[in-house]
């Protein structure tokens, strides 16, 4: 990918003093460095972007160039490729290697812009198709007050500076340099983004008639439903309130028997749960003006008839014992042992309403003229008006999420959010149409079920409906959506419920008189991954590898005898650790582990074993002084890497692990042997274990504070535009 324009050099120059985003062609390079480095590595984001680094361990701590290509990102949102601190998910990155770049030429980062962006080709490069963009970057262990020997950094991308709360880009590839560890657990999902959350059909109840509404007992973790009868299943009426075991779906006991107009109990549908009862037990309402209560094991419902008209929805009171009902557009509040009318109000609308008892208020939307009203529960009386989108069809559903007080409402095929005071936060699109929502306050997520309008002669219906769960805090998808076949919804609204803590879901489907019962399942996340090792030949070598997962993942090491362009499972390595006898035929071989489950795939980042012959080992160069380049000898490793300036010390101690000469790690311990020269490795027998300090250690040089990459890259992006603007106006 070349820039569209020329860099001239009094744009050079402007940008000289900005942070790396003045860029040289970002055409395919090979990665070029003084030493041979380690594997590349490719993250894939939340939005399916993926990020691959062409070497991600085994780096110089001098200076590497890396390869870095991206695609799937969002093409209309500029970013910044960079190198920086590692905060951890859903935080900004910061700071960053670089700093302020004043060579334009260090590529501590890239500038990546929109296609036709002001700013492409002069100071950002273009995204190509797809989101795609292929940039060098120099990855430097340290600078100017950044350590990235100890703490964890990662090549990052991040929205830019005109975005700079946008955290919908961010994607992070773990670096490790020369004597360290992989930085943090490290592995990549492979066909999903580790630690993926979905959900997974695991049973289906026919159990209890025609589901019409569902709730989970918060407190006895029952399952109760509110049914029709079934029309398929003439030779039994399935009508009434039926508790089920969550588990299986066995029916526990069935409330059939509930007082009519004249207090005669007679079979009743039950067709919404209002409310449960503390212990067990719900409140709910039935044909055509019941409110009745139940509880596992009861025979017949306590129940009493509201006056009035037919009730079209009911929801929780704010006062012990009582209910609020609509009868159409006359929303009142009645008491739940005698259906006695408190108080009431007529609005216009009657689609349905939600009450929130936390801040006491009542939400009643008008569909069709395009308003929904605030209701102050205490009063009864409208204490705000909100607009709602003009000429959409409520859709059957308005729910408060009792966390932060926001009204969810399905209208149309969307679901429009306000949040507790009426400021419309969102709108989530759809195909088909939302018909009920309920809340996890342990997971802060809301789940949505959609059902198929059921006409397969109109375009795009396909008599599947779906599951989604949202993130309530920002309104991404926080799992991906489940098709619900056949769920469609001539024949009756779908419901849900949902297990504390969101492991379980059921969802109705009227249509086909079942309930479909979901589990959650994600990803396996590595936690803990393997690290190279240097053994001698017939010692044992151990890789430990561990990784979380819904359900528990399996486990299955993997080795590559060239270079890790084919892998082979290892037959019976299937434990999170994984011992053997090394060969001298093992040297070299690279090893992961991989683990699976329903969710999906995951492998840790390889490692290489080094086996030498018995009874051999090298040491690394010992020193204590290092120059001010910042290089330092190590103490007593194997194969000691040296770097200019590096000044041999005393006696070197011989050991199994590899002293850095750069980064000043530490070697086991070995035989003295003799003083090494300057920059040299010396070999030695049995001694003490010595270690070397950096050099800003030795010298007693202070670090400066770095201020956050965030602030750096956002100053200096408005900077640059400044810029440019002030050199047209000349």
């Amino acid at each position: 990918m070349t820039p569209q324009h020329p860099t001239t050099p009094a744009r050079a120059g402007a940008a000289s003093a900005a942070l790396a985003l003045v860029l040289v062609s970002a055409a395919p390079a090979a990665a070029a460095g003084p030493t041979a480095a380690g594997p590349g590595r490719t993250v894939l984001g939340a939005g399916g972007q993926q990020l691959t680094v062409s070497a991600a361990s085994g780096l110089d701590p001098l200076g590497r160039t890396v390869r870095v290509t991206g695609g799937g990102y969002d093409g209309a949102k500029g970013i910044y490729v960079a190198f920086c601190k590692d905060n951890g998910d859903n935080r900004v990155p910061a700071p960053c290697v670089g700093g302020a770049d004043t060579t334009g030429g260090s590529k501590a980062s890239q500038w990546i812009v929109p296609r036709g962006d002001a700013h492409a080709g002069e100071l950002g490069i273009p995204y190509g198709e797809g989101g795609r963009f292929d940039v060098e970057l120099r990855l430097t262990a340290k600078n100017e007050g950044l350590d990235c020997t100890q703490v964890a950094c990662s090549v990052v991308t991040r929205v830019d500076h005109r975005g700079a709360g946008d955290r919908s880009q961010d994607v992070r590839v773990p670096i490790a340099f020369r004597g360290q560890d992989p930085v943090g657990p490290g592995g990549e999902g492979v066909d999903v983004p580790q630690g993926t959350v979905g959900y997974r059909a695991v049973a289906e109840f026919t159990t209890a008639g025609k589901p019409r509404d569902l709730m989970f007992h918060p407190d006895s973790r029952k399952l109760y439903v509110g049914s029709d009868d079934l029309p398929d299943t003439a030779d039994v009426n399935e009508s009434g309130l039926h508790v089920l075991d969550p588990v299986d779906g066995k029916v526990r006991s069935t409330v059939n028997q509930a007082p009519g107009a004249n207090g005669t109990p007679g079979r009743r549908a039950v067709r919404q749960l209002i409310a449960p009862l503390p212990g067990d037990g719900v409140v709910f309402s039935y044909p055509l003006r019941g409110i009745g209560t139940a509880k596992d094991g009861d025979t017949v419902a306590a129940g009493a008839w509201v006056p009035g008209g037919a009730v079209t929805d009911a929801g929780p009171g704010i006062a012990p014992g009582t209910v609020f009902v609509a009868q159409g557009p006359v929303l009142s509040e009645v008491d739940v042992a005698t259906a006695t009318v408190k108080r009431g109000i007529t609005l216009e609308g009657g689609d349905g309403f939600a009450v929130d008892p936390v801040r006491k208020a009542i939400w009643f939307p008008d569909a069709g003229n395009g308003r929904l009203y605030r209701i102050d529960a205490t009063t009864l009386q409208v204490a705000a008006t909100v607009e709602l989108p003009a000429g959409e069809d409520y859709a059957g559903f308005t729910e408060v999420d009792p966390e932060t007080g926001a009204v969810w409402i399905g209208i149309g095929t969307s679901v429009v959010v306000h949040d507790a005071a009426g400021k419309r936060l969102r709108v989530l699109t759809g195909d088909d149409l939302p018909r009920a929502a309920r809340f996890d306050p342990v997971t802060h997520e809301a789940y949505v079920v959609r059902q198929d309008p059921g006409d397969t002669s109109q375009p795009g219906s396909d008599n599947n409906g779906s599951l989604t769960v949202y993130r309530t805090t920002d309104f991404g998808e926080a799992a991906k959506p489940v098709v619900l076949p056949g769920n469609q919804g001539q024949l009756g609204f779908a419901s849900l419920a949902v297990e504390p803590g969101g492991g379980t879901v059921f969802v109705s489907n009227p249509a086909e008189g079942r309930i479909t019962r979901l589990q959650r399942s994600v990803s396996p996340k590595v936690t803990q991954g393997p690290t190279d090792q240097t053994v001698t030949e017939g010692d044992r070598a151990v890789l430990t590898a561990r990784a979380d997962g819904t359900p528990e993942p399996t486990v299955t090491w993997q080795v590559s005898d060239d270079g890790g362009r084919t892998w082979k499972a290892v037959e019976g390595a299937d434990a999170p650790v994984h011992s053997f006898t090394a060969r001298a035929s093992d040297n070299g071989h690279r090893f992961r582990a991989e683990f699976r489950n329903e969710a999906g795939t995951s492998r840790t980042t390889p490692v290489t074993l080094t086996v030498g012959a018995p009874g051999t080992t090298t040491g690394g160069a010992s020193g204590n002084t290092g120059t001010s380049d910042g290089a330092t000898g190590g103490a007593g490793g194997s194969a000691g890497d040296t770097a200019a300036g590096a000044t041999g010390g005393g006696p070197g101690t011989a050991g199994s692990t590899t002293g850095d000469s750069a980064s000043g790690s530490s070697g086991a311990s070995g035989a003295s042997g003799t003083s090494g020269a300057s920059g040299a490795s010396v070999t030695g027998g049995t001694g003490t274990t010595t270690t070397g300090g950096g050099a800003l250690a030795s010298t007693g040089t202070a670090v400066a504070t770095l201020a956050g990459s965030a602030v750096a890259l956002t100053a200096v992006g408005w900077a640059l535009v400044r810029r440019k603007r002030a050199g047209n106006t000349g």
